[in-house]
């Protein structure tokens, strides 16, 4: 499990380089454009190799997108040469941002271009965590090498003078990008301890990406059970987040049509959306959640209710899966499967495999096999062809309760500018902390009459998605008073690794 949670698949490493050298792109075309004369940087973008002088192959596609129809660059004319040459980036329009696999609060808000080799050119930038790049989106929605290399191009990093979008394509940098990814598209086959197969590929953080893990690896699961078997893929946190994302986002990128929700529940996250006093990571629990409060729990369901109301808007039947821990009681357990029943469950089952191992968790297995007999009558949330903002005060209201959405004035122009663009038809990935269903992640339960600020919109052309941004929600992570690297350490003798679980 160390090395597995370590280095093992190196996806996040090549999304990181990947990443990175598109950002050092755009601030290096920005300096060498601000510096140079129409004719120097032409002559610095087609040198004269071994006598020599042609147009790459990603050269000849962007002369082909300016409209110029010529092969010879010696026949180019100074507008022609210009209109190539330029890219004219905005650098306040700038949205791609460099990443990191650290949290790191003071990378929230930092400057570039101090050093006097660039010749005064700085501005203002920002980190954000590595999993939330464009390119692990991308990763985990792509069907292929030559779809990913399409949607790699595709990706648009910053508008121009004139307000269109610029792209990885017009910088030239796709195939260079698909060279870095070429082996993380690549699924990787593991094992539990008990020797069921299990790809492990992408990680799309759920709360500011879509949360799922990657569509090749779903496909290729499928193609190996069989018509008759079952493939468990994740959406990651509650059915608000993660599900909502899976179904609106992944289901239209794969075509498939998902058979059964099992929607995970444990009986101490119910009572803290009972009103259970909060709990900080590493400080002892507090008795409400280690003795048995029938009280706190009945409270709580709401918020099991709501999920399963969630759910139920894509017509899928559902199964509730009670993870059960050594201090919940009989009666606790026996009191939210009775709910989850009485809320439109198809079932709810005490799940026991992480004491257990598979044996305990054959019951839920064999409810999610039944339920995947029932009638399904899937379907999407909202019509892509909906305005933007409408589509995001769908998802506010029917899945978060909200009573209505309120944009910035950013959030707004940005709305303006993608719908100008073409991109009003994309579906819409919500950027909002899990920890509620509002934007507070204070509130628990099922709060309702609020309204969900949208602070900013930003797009991912190449996965293909439009992500507002609720709130204060933040791209990177910081790190508490006492991180957990105190209790992480390396037996130099042995090698074993401690401390990491």
């Amino acid at each position: 499990m160390e090395e597995f949670n370590l280095h093992l698949t190196g996806d996040i490493h090549a999304i990181t380089a990947a990443n990175n050298l598109l950002a050092a792109a755009i601030d290096a075309r920005i300096l060498h454009e601000n510096t140079q004369s129409d004719k120097a940087l032409y002559n610095r973008l087609v040198p004269v190799v071994n006598g020599v002088r042609g147009f790459s192959a990603i050269q000849l596609a962007r002369l082909r997108r300016v409209g110029i129809n010529k092969t010879d660059p010696g026949t180019l004319t100074e507008e022609e040469v210009s209109r190539f040459a330029r890219l004219d980036i905005d650098p306040s329009t700038i949205t791609w941002q460099r990443v990191v696999d650290t949290n790191d609060r003071f990378l929230r808000k930092i400057t570039v271009g101090q050093a006097n080799t660039e010749k005064g050119f700085f501005r203002q930038a920002q980190f954000d965590i590595a999993v939330a790049s464009e390119i692990m989106a991308i990763l985990a929605l792509t069907t292929s090498l030559q779809d990913m290399k399409e949607r790699l191009g595709k990706m648009v990093v910053a508008n121009d003078k004139k307000g269109e979008p610029v792209t990885a394509e017009d910088l030239g940098v796709t195939g260079a990008l698909a060279v870095l990814m070429k082996d993380a598209i690549k699924p990787t086959l593991m094992q539990t301890l008990e020797g069921t197969p299990v790809f492990v590929h992408a990680g799309p953080f759920a709360n500011i990406a879509h949360g799922n893990s990657s569509v090749l690896a779903d496909k290729i699961a499928l193609k190996l059970v069989g018509e008759t078997g079952f493939v468990v893929t994740e959406a990651g946190f509650g059915a608000d987040i993660g599900m909502e994302k899976f179904f609106n986002i992944k289901c239209r990128a794969s075509g498939l049509v998902p058979s059964v929700v099992v929607l995970v529940a444990t009986v101490r996250a119910l009572k803290m959306h009972g009103g259970g006093p909060n709990v900080t990571a590493g400080a002892p629990l507090k008795k409400e959640y280690t003795e048995e409060n029938l009280q706190l729990v009945a409270d709580g369901c709401c918020n099991l209710q709501k999920q399963i109301q969630i759910a139920q808007l894509f017509g899928v039947p559902v199964v509730v899966a009670l993870n059960v821990f050594k201090t919940d009681s009989v009666a606790e357990v026996d009191l939210v499967c009775k709910i989850a029943k009485q809320s439109g469950a198809f079932d709810a089952v005490p799940c026991n495999h992480w004491s257990a191992g598979g044996g305990g968790a054959v019951k839920l297995a064999q409810a999610v096999e039944k339920a995947a007999r029932q009638k399904n009558s899937f379907k999407y949330l909202y019509s892509l062809e909906l305005p933007i903002v409408e589509k995001i005060r769908i998802i506010a209201q029917k899945v978060y309760g909200a009573q209505d959405i309120e944009l910035s004035p950013a959030a707004q122009s940005q709305v303006d500018r993608y719908t100008r663009q073409g991109f009003g038809n994309l579906p819409i990935c919500m950027a909002k902390t899990h920890l509620s269903l509002s934007h507070q992640p204070e509130r628990k339960g099922v709060p309702t009459g609020f309204i969900l600020p949208v602070s900013d919109v930003r797009a991912s052309i190449g996965a293909g998605f439009i992500y507002p941004l609720v709130g204060t929600m933040s791209t990177m992570p910081g790190l508490p008073t006492r991180p957990c690297f105190y209790d992480i350490d390396l037996d130099p003798i042995t090698e074993q690794v401690k401390g990491l679980f």
